[in-house]
């Protein structure tokens, strides 16, 4: 099994929320970690997404960030409404 991590960099100008999570976030750069796995046995190179991460400042003072798994779609919601609520510059994964 072949494991790939692509990491890149998300923009938002207003703090965000995300579905699952109890707090809203700060603006900010954000990282998004995805982890994707090979697919075997076709004549192309084919990855399927494993599993999407964020680093997000911690709820507790006791750690300065913490890993979130988070639903590329709620992502691609929430940066899409950063978006649209009349940012100058559009919130989009940088990379």
């Amino acid at each position: 099994m072949t494991i790939r991590t692509k990491r890149e960099a998300v923009s938002f100008d207003r703090p965000f929320t995300l579905e699952g999570l109890d707090r809203a976030l700060p603006a900010g750069v954000y990282e998004v970690i995805t982890d994707e796995e090979l697919i075997q046995g076709v004549s192309f190179p084919v990855f399927r997404r494993l599993t999407t991460m964020m680093l997000v400042p911690a709820a507790s003072p006791s750690s300065a960030v913490e890993m979130l798994t988070v639903d590329p779609r709620d992502l691609a919601a929430a940066i899409k409404r950063d978006a649209s609520a009349g940012s100058s510059e559009v919130a989009s994964p940088k990379g």
